[in-house]
């Protein structure tokens, strides 16, 4: 025997839940000097020849902009692509930091 429950809430109710993280835009500066990282690191990796050399300036370009932007998952897959062989002649890591700076001001909308 099933027993049916109706729960009714209120705009109140929605309301007083655990209100949502607040949203930090980042600064100018931060976001010039994440660019600046970004662009730097894909020219550089235009000279670079040797694949380990590469692979530091991607590590050291990925620590960079986590402490510039922030903790950013978005940040994973740019230093996957650049991993792969070929992708060093596209700007990838301009890319994630305008694809970071783009949809982070995008929020779900809060259903009232």
């Amino acid at each position: 025997m099933a027993i049916e429950k109706t729960i009714t809430l209120t705009p109140a109710d929605v309301h007083s839940a655990a209100p949502a993280a607040p949203y930090k835009r980042h600064s100018r500066t931060q976001i010039a000097l994440a660019f600046g990282v970004a662009a730097v690191s894909d020219v550089l990796s235009w000279v670079a020849l040797l694949p380990p050399f590469d692979w530091v300036l991607d590590a050291v370009t990925a620590l960079a902009l986590f402490m510039i932007l922030g903790r950013r998952l978005a940040l994973l897959p740019g230093l996957a692509a650049e991993a792969i062989p070929g992708m060093g002649v596209f700007p990838v890591w301009v890319l994630v930091v305008a694809s970071i700076l783009v949809y982070d001001g995008i929020r779900k909308p809060v259903r009232a």
